[in-house]
Order: structure tokens, then C-alpha cells, then sequence
């Protein structure tokens, strides 16, 4: 007995606690139940390995980058400076997480291995559950699973002591969320691709349905029986398609804001600090340290695309086998192939300046959060509205939805990440849903304790139920046969 128990505490210590080791462990199991040779299961296993062993250089990279702006907000203005990006969120919870709560980061992968499973199940009772989409974007599983993390050992202390209660609260949320937000996004999709078969399953999900539907019923309709202007009816300068570029776009993004702090904190404090060299140039200083967030993001991710692969393709094939007649929830980009695109260009451009106008608001106001603009949310987010807002409701709703959204990211993220703590760690994940449907969830389980939970987890089952009362001839003919639901509609 004394002998299983030192195995078993070797493995806890070495592998489960461990997050590199423990990828390596599902992605193994996963290869294996799906009868891979050997060598197939041995390649994915140190890729997995590999792969977040190298998303930690860029994490800590950083983490060490942003420390000059952190510490300098800190010191001289009493500030808790932010970026609000998905990876950023990653890494504050990787720096924090233990340091706040006492848990340690491997949990994260435990619970996105069980959230999985909870959408995997909900969607195979898709007659009960009327939910149809399976969540397959494995780096956003990551970020969201990081995130979602925190925020439940925040909203639920009474959970920490016991582990296995709390996985399961946490992948019950985090599964529901998973699936019910992928469902919510079949019909705009479907209706903007023409049948092409797969969902959204990113950060925006309750974010594309809501604004996809105001784009309809408040732009989308003209009394005097005129057609909608849209943004192909408008000729856009070329220049904006330096935006289109993640790399371009997050070094001018971190130049403007990055650089302005850095310059407003002055070449004194960061020499007397020893942030920067006696003699060294303040001008290439700003410059380099700026560049060197596109180089840190550039690994980073790289690192999650090299595990996430081996992490999804070990599932995939499970889920094919147990999840017939349901759609692929992939990443948002997906859309931009359809639709204008002109759309991407606009909608990054107005949610840019909906954050702009947020970010002074909170200055003005003497926020204690300064939040920083990131490229993702700002880009991603943003752009993904706009293609479906122009599609129902033309340029207006391309130009006006994303602008509000950049303003929710903005405010929303302020609000829960100083609130909770992740501020002070430098990141926040910042985008739609995260923004502004996780802070009324993290309320609701923070102040009603075990019944918001429960709240939290039947509201959102209770979303695609109403989806199908809404509409129950054509509910499972739209992910079943598209042409046969396009013609029942024409009928």
C-alpha cells in the first residue's frame, strides 16, 4: 500500500501537476484509443510536450517585457496597468493563479479535458439538450479554460478545498458555455455561408448571435422597400490592408500605446530603475521593447498551435465516431472567406476606436485599471461582427456594432479583471463574451453561491431549448440538411 502511494505521489508530482507532462498524458491516450501506431502516439506526445514547453519562453518573455510598464504604472501613478488579450489572460493566470489561491496551473488542463467531455455529452443527447455544435477550437479551449479558472476560484472559495467538487462546477460551466455559445452561432453562420457546415467556436460567440440579430432588426430593415448599403457598395483605401496582417498590427498597436507609457514615464525612472542603460538611446529603447510583445506573442503562439494540433486531432476522431449530425464549432477567421471583405478592415477599424474612446473615458475617470488595447480582441472580435452585421444590416451596422463592442470590451474587462485580481498580473482575456457575459456570471456565483451556480448552468441550458421552440421543424434541418431547410423556409 505504502508503495502505491509513493507511485501515485510521483505521478501527481511529476506529471499531473506538471502541465507540459500532463498535455503529453491526454494526447497519449487520446492517439491510443484511437489506435495509432507507435510511433504516431510517440511523435504527438512530445510535440504536445514540446509545444508547451515553448509556449512557456513566451510567456515568460512577457512577462519580463511588460514588467518596466507595470511596475512604472504602479510606482509613479497607482495604477494596475492591463493588456486585454487572450494570451495575456493565459499568462496572468500562469503568473498569479498560485500566487492568489493557492492552486496550481496543471488544473487548467484537467478541467479542460473534462469541460470537453461535458460538451461531448451534451451534444450526443441532442435530443434532449437541442444542442448541436461541438467546440474543436483547441488554443481558445486553453485561454478560456485558464480564464474561466480564475474566475471560478474567485467566485466560488467555498470550492477550493475540494478539488474534485471543483473541477467538476468549473467543467460544468465551462462545457455548457462551450456548447450552448457554438450553438447559438449555427444560424448566422449557416446563413452566411449558404450551408457551409461548421459553427464559430472562439471568444464571441453570444457576441456574434446578439449583434447578429440587431444587425437585422435595427439596420436591416427599410421602410421605403430600398435595399441596404453594404460595404462592398463603398470603395475603401488600400492602405487598410496593412491591418489584415497580425504581426503589423500588433507592433503598431504596442508602439502607440506601449511606447506612450514608456515615454511618459521618462528616461530617469527607467534608468534609475535599470530598466534602461546610462547613455543607451530612449528612442530604440521604446522601439525595440515594443517590437519585442510581436516577438513574445510570435512563440507563445506558436507554442499553443504545436500542442493545441496534437490536443485536437487526438480527440477529433472520438467525437466524429459519437457526434453524428452535428457541426464543427471552428475558429472565427473561418468567416472572413465569406462576406465582404471589406468587412474585416472596417470592423477592426471602428471597435479600434470604440476602445480608444474607452480607454480615455477610464483615464478621465481616474480608473485604478488602465487597460491596454491587444490585437486580438480588437481585431478578431470586431472584424467577425462586422461580416455578419454587414450581411444583415449593411455598412451602419458594420461600422456602428463593432464600435460598441470595442467600447464593452473595454469597460467589461476593467470591471472583472480588477475585481477579481487578474489586473495586477498584467492580462486579461478582453473579448465580447468575456467582456460581458463572464462578469454576469462570476456575479451571479459569487453572491448566491451553490444556487448561482446553479442559476449560471440552467440559463444556459435553457437557451437552446428556447432556440428550438422558436422554430422546432427547422431546428435539426438546419445542421442536417441545409437545402431541404432553405426550401422549407421558402414554403
Amino acid at each position: 500500500m505504502e508503495m502505491l502511494m509513493r507511485g501515485w505521489e510521483y505521478f501527481a508530482v511529476n506529471v499531473l501537476q506538471q502541465p507540459a507532462f500532463m498535455i503529453g498524458l491526454i494526447v497519449m491516450i487520446g492517439y491510443i484509443l484511437l489506435k495509432k501506431p507507435w510511433y504516431d502516439v510517440l511523435a504527438g506526445v512530445i510535440k504536445a510536450i514540446v509545444g508547451y514547453l515553448i509556449l512557456t519562453v513566451g510567456s515568460s518573455g512577457l512577462v519580463s517585457n511588460f514588467r518596466p510598464v507595470l511596475v512604472g504604472l504602479k510606482d509613479r501613478f497607482d495604477i494596475d496597468a492591463m493588456v486585454i488579450d487572450p494570451y495575456f489572460g493565459q499568462n496572468a493566470v500562469t503568473a498569479g493563479v498560485e500566487e492568489v489561491f493557492g492552486k496550481g496551473f496543471g488544473n487548467v488542463m484537467i478541467l479542460l479535458l473534462i469541460a470537453f467531455i461535458v460538451n461531448i455529452l451534451l451534444v450526443r443527447f441532442r435530443k434532449v439538450t437541442k444542442l448541436r455544435a461541438l467546440f474543436t477550437t483547441g488554443h481558445v479551449q486553453v485561454q478560456q479554460a485558464a480564464t474561466a479558472y480564475w474566475l471560478i476560484l474567485f467566485a466560488c472559495p467555498f470550492l477550493i478545498n475540494n478539488n474534485i467538487s471543483l473541477l467538476v462546477v468549473m467543467a460544468l460551466v465551462l462545457g455548457a458555455y462551450w456548447a450552448v455559445g457554438s450553438n447559438l452561432t449555427i444560424r448566422p453562420c449557416q446563413e452566411l455561408t449558404d450551408g457551409a457546415g461548421f459553427c464559430l467556436a472562439h471568444q464571441q460567440m453570444f457576441g456574434v448571435a446578439l449583434n447578429t440579430w440587431m444587425a437585422e432588426k435595427f439596420f436591416g430593415k427599410k421602410e421605403d422597400g430600398k435595399e441596404i448599403k453594404k460595404i462592398d457598395d463603398v470603395e475603401l483605401p488600400g492602405f487598410m490592408s496593412i491591418f489584415n496582417e497580425n504581426m503589423v498590427c500588433t507592433s503598431i498597436l504596442m508602439i502607440l500605446f506601449f511606447g506612450s507609457i514608456l515615454c511618459i514615464l521618462g528616461r530617469g525612472y527607467l534608468t534609475e530603475q535599470g530598466f534602461l542603460k546610462k547613455g543607451a538611446s530612449m528612442v530604440f529603447y521604446v522601439i525595440q521593447t515594443c517590437l519585442n510583445f510581436s516577438v513574445y506573442l510570435a512563440i507563445l503562439q506558436l507554442g499553443v498551435r504545436t500542442f493545441v494540433t496534437e490536443l485536437t486531432a487526438s480527440f477529433q476522431g472520438i467525437a466524429d465516431k459519437l457526434l453524428p449530425g452535428s457541426l464543427p464549432g471552428v475558429d472565427c477567421a473561418v468567416v472572413f472567406g465569406f462576406g465582404s471583405a471589406n468587412a474585416v478592415p472596417l470592423g477592426f477599424l471602428a471597435g479600434f476606436a470604440g476602445q480608444i474612446l474607452a480607454i480615455v473615458a477610464l483615464i478621465v475617470l481616474q480608473s485604478p485599471v488602465l487597460v491596454i488595447c491587444g490585437f486580438v480582441p480588437v481585431f478578431f472580435d470586431n472584424a467577425t461582427i462586422a461580416v455578419f452585421a454587414n450581411e444583415k444590416g449593411g455598412i451602419k451596422a458594420a461600422l456602428i456594432l463593432p464600435f460598441l463592442s470595442g467600447i464593452c470590451q473595454v469597460f467589461g474587462s476593467a470591471l472583472i479583471a480588477g475585481w477579481v485580481g487578474m489586473a495586477a498580473y498584467g492580462g486579461y482575456l478582453g473579448m465580447w463574451d468575456w467582456a460581458v457575459v463572464w462578469p454576469v456570471m462570476t456575479t451571479l456565483m459569487k453572491f448566491l453561491s451553490y444556487a448561482g451556480v446553479a442559476i449560471v448552468v440552467i440559463a444556459l441550458l435553457a437557451i437552446p431549448q428556447i432556440q428550438y421552440h422558436m422554430d422546432k421543424k427547422g431546428y435539426f434541418l438546419m445542421t442536417e440538411d441545409y437545402e431541404a431547410y432553405k426550401q422549407m423556409k421558402e414554403n
